[in-house]
């Protein structure tokens, strides 16, 4: 069995203008949560700090917890408070 887990991350709005793509794709340690993507996300682009506290999370077209453990070909979704009309 592998450590590593494989994921796709789907962007929107903010984290998508940071990363310029639509997606991406991620390992991580087995074990890792939805909110430690977000961390990695947030480490690679500091100017998404702000999304910290207001990010939302989803798995697999279900909303979960942060602290949600990932698996091996599960796509995350982190979602970012949307502003228009």
């Amino acid at each position: 069995m592998s450590d590593i887990v494989q994921i796709t991350v789907k962007l929107f709005a903010a984290y998508q203008e940071a990363y310029g793509v639509p997606e991406l794709s991620l390992d991580f340690p087995v074990g890792t949560t939805a909110a430690a993507v977000r961390d990695r996300l947030l480490q690679e682009h500091p100017e998404l700090e702000a999304l910290r506290d207001v990010t939302r999370f989803g798995v697999n077209l279900d909303f979960v917890d942060p602290d949600t453990s990932l698996q091996d070909g599960d796509e995350v979704v982190l979602i970012p408070p949307v502003s228009g009309g």
